[in-house]
């Protein structure tokens, strides 16, 4: 019995039996002179007669049989063996001629059909002609001259990818895999992909298999290091985790701080603070400009601590006098103190020699430094174009330096000083088309109009008088007036010449005698400029003045004003205004 389990008939029952058939292994003859049987004669038929001889020991006989079948297996195997050698080798170089046959003819059939184009394109198409060859008439036979087996008679049939690959020798057959019971496919499959499992199909040193038909035939070399490259996995799914929760962590804090910023309180120091700094608070802020600016020079901790603390309360514009780390209830506290302002307040009516010498104590410089600044540079301030337009003006800064408050602390410089007020007398008297202005009112230039405001700033004294005082000025200066013929005759005039402010400024024979352009109880018309710095109630009565005849005025007290149209009216109501001295002990 054959170890494919020979039966004792006369052919083996197993199909892939060597012995199986008369054609021998992969279908080819038997070789001259060899039975197909590896040497064993076959057994005659039952039907023909019989030789009989000498009578053997069946057991002998049996034995002696299976040694034979046993070397006769061998020698075939080892024949079969080289008959597959050989057949695998002419199979590769067979391959190889056909790959380069395959290039060859491609090569030939690309030139026949640029010929065959060339040629069609010499007939032409348009003219009916055929052409001299038909279409692939020419061609060679692509498997003319084929080696055997790959003809049509000899077609290798384990040439293409998708074919099956050729037998393999007794040595090299593997038993089928056994198919899997049920609880076998029910049970859990092991996880194969790589990110798991870490088999990417490398070695060690990081190569692939040399052979990947192996890893698909389910040979191929062992693999090691697997023990390591799940380790590596296992390294990159901790890495992976830990990006996720850094991930989670950072959402989670700046979703917190958002939340903080949003409805958490504000973060603040505690306390009054120590030290000192200066904190200058521009016009038109907010408090939430303000909290910033205090948050940036260290007074508060953060501008939502003094923006709750403020709760919409007013804080001026200037300059403060504060303490570093104060809590944003004591910065406010002291904000709203006015002895913490370190403000220069200029009011209305001014002339501009106060407003030097009070300059110069804030920033402590030297007395007359701020005027000489304003000499000097009054070109270079931002006055209007036109202002100065008169070679006869005392300051040309007069007027302009409009009544408001300044924050000027020590450090800053007198030219930036000057700068803020010009400037705000440009945003103010900007608003109006002073040019206009100046010709409906019967005036020369918008310095004129901007001069009968500081009179009547000066003259007036009280905003419920400036209506009339402005009529005044302005009934004055008609050609036709024969009260003052022209002259304005105002005593403010004379004090701004003499620097002074006072009452009595003496005879008017004696004003008269006084030579300065200023003077007018001696020059007719407006002086070549104003005499001190009016406020916008003096400048908008200026332009709006109330319709009447007056020529004089007086002012008893501080709530009683007596005008009058002549001279003789106005004599009664001086002597009304001396009573009036005398009752109050002045």
């Amino acid at each position: 019995m054959t170890e494919y389990g020979r039966s004792p008939g006369s052919e083996p029952w197993h199909p892939e039996d060597p012995l199986y058939g008369d054609q021998g292994w992969g279908g080819q003859q038997a070789a001259a002179g060899q039975t197909p049987y590896g040497g064993q004669p076959q057994q005659q038929d039952p039907q023909q007669p019989q030789q009989y001889g000498t009578q053997q020991d069946p057991y002998q006989q049996y034995n002696e049989q299976q040694q034979y079948n046993g070397q006769q297996r061998q020698q075939y195997n080892q024949q079969q063996q080289q008959q597959y050698n050989q057949q695998q080798q002419q199979y590769n170089q067979q391959q190889q001629q056909y790959n380069q046959q395959q290039q060859q003819q491609q090569q030939q059939q690309q030139q026949q059909q640029q010929q065959y184009n060339q040629q069609q394109y010499n007939t032409g198409w348009d003219t009916g002609q055929q052409p001299a060859m038909p279409y692939g008439a020419g061609r060679p036979d692509p498997y003319d001259g084929q080696q055997p087996g790959y003809s049509g008679e000899n077609a290798d049939y384990y040439a293409t990818p998708e074919a099956y690959p050729p037998p393999q020798p007794p040595s090299r057959r593997r038993a089928e895999p056994e198919p899997t019971t049920d609880w076998d496919a029910e049970a859990p499959q092991e996880e194969t992909h790589p990110f798991f499992t870490g088999d990417d199909g490398r070695d060690d040193d990081g190569e692939y298999d040399d052979d990947p038909r192996e890893s698909r035939r389910g040979g191929g070399r062992e693999r090691r290091g697997k023990g390591k490259k799940k380790s590596r996995n296992g390294c990159a799914c901790l890495v992976v985790s830990l990006v996720l929760a850094g991930g989670l962590g950072g959402v989670g804090y700046f979703g917190y701080q958002f939340w903080q910023g949003q409805f958490g309180a504000a973060e603040d120091f505690s306390g009054s603070g120590s030290g000192s700094t200066q904190v200058e608070i521009p016009k038109g802020a907010g408090l939430g400009e303000i909290g910033s600016i205090l948050k940036e020079a260290g007074v508060v901790k953060s501008s939502g601590a003094f923006v709750s603390a403020a709760d919409g309360k007013s804080i001026q514009a200037g300059v403060y006098i504060l303490k570093k780390g104060m809590s944003g209830e004591n910065a406010v506290d002291l904000m709203l103190d006015p002895a913490s302002r370190n403000n220069l307040i200029v009011p209305p009516g001014k002339r501009n020699s106060w407003v030097y010498e009070q300059v110069d104590k804030r920033l402590e410089v030297k007395v007359g430094t701020t005027k000489a600044v304003a000499k000097a540079k009054a070109k270079t301030l931002g006055l209007p174009d036109w202002a100065d337009d008169n070679p006869d003006i005392k300051d040309p800064l007069e007027g302009f330096l409009f009544p408001a408050t300044y924050p000027v602390a020590k450090g800053m410089k007198p030219e930036a000083v000057l700068q803020k007020m010009v400037a705000q007398a440009n945003a103010e008297f900007g608003k109006k088309d002073l040019k206009a202005e100046a010709e409906r009112l019967g005036l020369k230039s918008p310095l004129q109009v901007l001069t009968v405001a500081s009179l009547v700033q000066a003259e007036g004294k009280y905003k419920h008088d400036f209506d009339k005082v402005s009529r005044v000025v302005y009934n004055r200066l008609k050609p036709n007036n024969l009260e003052t013929v022209g002259r304005l005759e105002f005593d403010s005039t004379i004090n701004y010449i003499k620097s002074e402010s006072t009452l009595d400024v003496g005879a008017v024979d004696d004003l008269r005698k006084l030579k300065d352009p200023y003077n007018t109880y001696n020059v007719k018309g407006l002086p070549p400029g104003p005499i001190a710095n009016p406020g916008l109630d003096a400048f908008n009565s200026s332009l709006k003045p109330t319709p009447g005849p007056w020529y004089y005025f007086v002012s008893i007290t501080e709530d009683k004003t007596l005008f009058a149209v002549t001279n003789a009216e106005h004599e009664r109501n001086r002597k009304k205004y001396e009573a009036e001295q005398e009752k109050s002990g002045q």
